[in-house]
């Protein structure tokens, strides 16, 4: 069952959310980056974690966005709707950089209804972006070497193409990358690794490497000068591997500071590899706008020495 409120209701709750997050958040231990953290002055929110509020009312949500202290917000598509979106964030103050894209142009050969390479790149132009995501495998696409030797051919077409106009192609990780492949020791990761033109980049998930069975920091350094773009994004302890992600847990997706994951760290390294920004993401939550409240406040804290 849905409930539909108006619009004052909506903003109402909103103010109200993120007042009592930012009581709840600055009372927690202090456990995250220094203020003068480089990625603080351009952190960014993915969009699908609001994607309901959104959905909603988009002009509250985008304020509620701005007014937890967002510097800028990652799209989820290169649309008309993406490019409406981008205006009323923009309008607020905020940056809109960074948008994913319809994943079959890079999955696909192309066809009926798969957006085109040059496409993609005008209407990314369009909207004034500086990188364009290619963000998903679907099943039945990511099993063998020669899939994802065909996807890095594609990326690796394009990417000069959109580096030439100041865009850059990255490709965003989940977890089933880190799975071995059908009929080899290699994995899907490993393929895009090894295939992937300097001129094509990723956007490192550091939840996705983490649940994928491996250690950010150290997928972080593999990736040096490499990594364009980092999705923060904290892990439950203890939660054991899972390749399909499907199968992971809602509870798995935690608040940053909440989790396993150590987030001084990532900031850290990624500023050492040469990452250009970071977005707040969280896939899942019973109150996404409680959440990214918390989850800003917490990398706003001073950072404490360990004991």
């Amino acid at each position: 069952m849905s409930l539909v409120y108006s619009r004052r209701q909506f903003l109402a709750t909103t103010s109200a959310t993120i007042a009592a997050s930012l009581g709840a958040s600055l009372a927690r231990p202090a456990f995250a980056f220094a203020a003068d953290s480089p990625y603080l002055s351009s952190i960014g929110l993915q969009a699908y974690t609001v994607r309901d509020q959104l959905a909603a009312d988009e002009d509250a949500t985008m304020k509620a966005i701005a007014d937890a202290g967002y510097k800028q917000v990652e799209l989820g598509s290169v649309s008309a709707e993406a490019m409406r979106q981008a205006k009323k964030a923009r309008d607020l103050g905020m940056k809109v950089t960074s948008s994913f894209c319809d994943f079959k142009t890079f999955t696909t050969k192309g066809g009926i209804g798969v957006t085109s390479v040059d496409d993609l790149l005008r209407d990314a132009e369009a909207m004034k972006l500086e990188h364009v995501v290619f963000g998903y495998i679907p099943k039945g696409s990511r099993e063998t070497v020669a899939q994802y030797s065909g996807m890095a051919d594609r990326c690796n077409g394009a990417a000069p193409k959109f580096r030439d106009a100041g865009i850059q192609l990255c490709y965003h990780n989940h977890s089933f990358e880190f799975a071995p492949l059908k009929g080899s020791d290699k994995t899907g990761f490993d393929c895009f690794v090894e295939m992937f033109e300097p001129s094509m980049m990723f956007e490192l998930d550091v939840f996705w490497v983490k649940i994928g069975g491996l250690d950010p920091l150290a997928m972080l350094r593999k990736l040096d000068g490499r990594v364009s773009q980092v999705h923060l994004k904290d892990l439950k302890a203890g939660t054991q591997t899972q390749w399909d992600e499907g199968q992971v847990a809602k509870d798995a997706f935690q608040e940053l500071g909440d989790g396993e994951i150590d987030m001084t760290e990532v900031m850290r390294v990624a500023k050492e590899i040469g990452t250009v920004q970071c977005h707040v993401e969280q896939d899942q939550s019973p109150a996404p706008l409680d959440s990214i409240v918390q989850s800003i406040n917490y990398l706003r804290q001073p950072a404490t020495a360990p004991n």
